[in-house]
């Protein structure tokens, strides 16, 4: 009986423990991540639009066909604390543009074409200065003028390659609770997956001691702060580290 009796208290622990079910772009879910007094801070950024509109902004298939790794750099590369690649190359205007994907899951074509727009500047020492389009890549662009790799999903090896090259593309899971994202650095509290959704990663710090990525996101600039975002580093954090790209313009 004792047995039993320890197995109904776990159970109803477990229960109590368990993390509420909120409705996603609700007023409840906002207060629920605030009061949990995390890393970020929540709002609301969709006005008037139902979860099917915000579940089709993520289009990107997660680990799909792998492209050829980047051969590492030397470990006694020199890295900053913090970085920013608008501050490393204030000459290339498209490094501080934040682009709307509308209501089309094309996410992985619109974080592509701004970080490649980003490098086409910075290798060419801001002599050209061109924005990517995304719908061409939308309409299966053959030939887009580079080299693609992979980069390997450590830290150090994705902070060397911004830090070298430039903005790369990344993609993650994105959970209902990261729709209401506004400041902070962000990480998983509540809420279900919605699925892989690509955006451009042009920085890293700390803040508070927690350390993060920069990203832009693809939803305008009235969503996060400013259309930007902040992630957890180090930890692949949905998925964050396992799914970063770049390219090198020819």
């Amino acid at each position: 009986m004792w047995r039993l009796a320890f197995l109904c208290v776990i159970s109803a622990l477990s229960v109590s423990w368990a993390r509420p079910r909120l409705a996603p772009l609700s007023h409840e879910m906002v207060n629920f991540i605030n009061k949990a007094n995390t890393t970020w801070k929540a709002g609301h950024n969709f006005h008037d639009v139902d979860y099917s509109y915000v579940k089709r902004l993520c289009g990107t298939l997660l680990k799909g066909p792998r492209l050829p790794v980047m051969v590492q750099y030397a470990d006694d590369f020199k890295l900053p604390t913090n970085f920013d690649a608008r501050e490393q190359w204030p000459n290339c205007p498209t490094l501080k543009e934040i682009r709307d994907q509308g209501s089309c899951g094309s996410c992985w074509a619109f974080g592509a074409a701004e970080a490649i727009s980003d490098r086409v500047c910075i290798h060419s020492n801001a002599k050209v200065s061109v924005e990517i389009s995304a719908q061409d890549l939308l309409t299966c662009c053959d030939s887009c003028g580079k080299t693609s790799y992979s980069v390997p999903s450590n830290q150090k090896d994705i902070m060397k390659e911004l830090y070298k090259n430039g903005p790369v593309e990344g993609a993650f899971t994105v959970y209902e609770d990261f729709l209401q994202y506004k400041s902070g650095v962000y990480q998983h509290v509540s809420g279900s997956a919605l699925g892989g959704h690509a955006i451009k990663i042009l920085g890293w710090g700390e803040e508070n001691g927690v350390p993060y990525w920069l990203a832009a996101n693809s939803w305008n600039t009235d969503w996060g702060d400013n259309g930007y975002f902040k992630i957890l580093r180090g930890e692949d954090h949905c998925g964050i580290e396992s799914e970063i790209v770049a390219g090198i313009p020819q």
